[in-house]
């Protein structure tokens, strides 16, 4: 049985769609030719959490309404510069199994039009064109699906069944431990840094010697070995960097990148340890795993919640380290 009906508010209409680099799955769509389709518009960007934790949702919904009238449409506008890549959007939307059609707005052209701040970001107009819900950030997958059918059915394709779709996420994909998540997303580049913890601080944009204090705080993190720090990130000088966090959560996730063109080798420890059974699906029980792409990298999942310390170490240079994020 589903629940009450949500309240559907008129909110702008829906803004052209112009500007992207590429379409993916489909021609280039504007919203004159959706007009008479109840649309579905979602911010992405593939390196964020937040926006895999929707995305089984989304994948559900497009599949379950496309015969009824809906149509979905991914934006995928990059936070880091390596996302612009079309070629790397390209492979993440085969690989999370997006079949719906991707504006790739690299020059945040779309991402401007709807004055839009947020990944993930969920916009729902009418057959008229008019946006009529929201939803920013993780959740509320009951009332959106809800007015997603109040919509299809005002705009008489009703055959559909009502219960909502039922979803068991797995691995990266699972919801985060919200009860006791007490680690924020924290980048690495200095534009947007905190809790940088080496003594003597960020030497911006040149390359340093960083060392890791022998006690970590709660949510601080530090280097160790030879690093040049940048506004997007901070790109190890020579083999055996390492960096360390101490946080408060059940899974550690980690945007990196390698080398153009070549692999680095890594190995996770939490605590000193390697990670055994509560290692992400980027490492093995040992903690060893391999940076080939640019990406996030899912480190440690389903950890007993308390205070650790996580630390990577990387076997050789040019890695780039950009974000930190937990579940």
């Amino acid at each position: 049985m589903t629940a009450a009906r949500v309240t559907l508010r008129t909110e702008g209409d829906l803004p052209p769609l112009r500007g992207a680099v590429e379409w993916l799955n489909s021609p280039p769509l504007s919203a004159g030719d959706l007009r008479g389709e109840v649309v579905l518009v979602e911010f992405w960007t593939y390196t964020c959490i937040n926006w895999r934790r929707t995305l089984p949702y989304v994948r559900a919904w497009a599949e379950k309404y496309k015969s009824q009238g809906l149509v979905v449409i991914g934006v995928h506008t990059p936070e880091f510069s390596f996302e612009k890549n079309v070629a790397n959007v390209r492979v993440f939307t085969q690989e999370f199994g997006i079949k719906y059609p991707v504006a790739v707005d690299s020059d945040y052209s779309i991402w401007r039009a709807f004055n839009n701040q947020y990944w993930p970001a969920l916009y729902l107009a009418d057959v008229q064109g008019h946006i009529r819900h929201h939803q920013f950030g993780e959740g509320a997958y009951q009332e959106t699906e809800l007015a997603i059918q109040q919509l299809l059915a005002a705009a008489g394709h009703g055959d559909f069944n009502r219960d909502l779709v039922a979803i068991v996420p797995q691995g990266v994909e699972a919801a985060a431990d919200w009860h006791d998540l007490e680690s924020p997303e924290t980048y690495i580049g200095y534009e947007l840094s905190r809790g940088f913890a080496s003594p003597g601080g960020t030497v911006a944009d040149s390359a340093h010697v960083y060392s890791i204090p022998p006690r970590l705080g709660l949510n601080k993190w530090a280097l160790a070995g030879n690093w040049t720090i940048g506004k997007e990130s901070a790109v190890s000088n020579g083999p055996e960097g390492r960096v360390a966090f101490r946080f408060h959560a059940r899974d550690v996730n980690l945007i990196m990148a390698p080398p153009l063109g070549t692999s680095v080798a890594f190995r996770v420890r939490i605590d000193g340890q390697p990670p055994g059974v509560s290692h992400g699906v980027d490492v093995d029980e040992q903690g060893d795993g391999r940076l080939d792409r640019p990406m996030m990298y899912q480190l440690i999942r389903a950890l007993p919640i308390t205070e650790h310390q996580f630390e990577i170490e990387f076997a050789g240079p040019g890695v780039a380290v950009f974000d930190f994020t937990f579940g």
